[in-house]
């Protein structure tokens, strides 16, 4: 007998969502996503305004392609898997709108739920 697993969160399967690449849990709903125009540590990334089923490291100063920024890395709730990070401050003016924002790389998620 197979177990499957339970995630903290399920997001409407009439939604289009984002998943974990390697445990299929649910991270993110379509509707929260605000860019596709980022840059992670191993690729693109996506711009999230909020997720489910992550888990947030401590904050650290990092020096971002776009100035330095306090960020916490962010990772799979299932499976541990670092997935990108949070915004946790922006030390420039133009970049505070990241604040509480999530990065999200292409590299750990899948599309799921009717993307035809």
């Amino acid at each position: 007998m197979t177990r499957s697993k339970t995630f903290q969160a399920y997001l409407p399967s009439c939604h289009r969502t984002y998943s974990c690449i390697h445990c299929r849990a649910h991270l993110a709903n379509h509707d929260e996503l605000i860019s596709k125009s980022f840059q992670g540590s191993q690729g693109r990334a996506y711009l999230f305004n909020a997720v489910v089923n992550v888990g947030c490291g401590p904050a650290e100063e990092r020096l971002l392609l776009t100035g330095l920024h306090a960020v916490a890395d962010i990772y799979c709730e299932s499976c541990k898997t670092t997935l990108g990070w949070k915004y946790e401050h922006a030390f420039e003016s133009s970049q505070k709108y990241k604040e509480g924002k999530f990065i999200i790389e292409l590299a750990h998620m899948i599309k799921d739920n009717g993307w035809e």
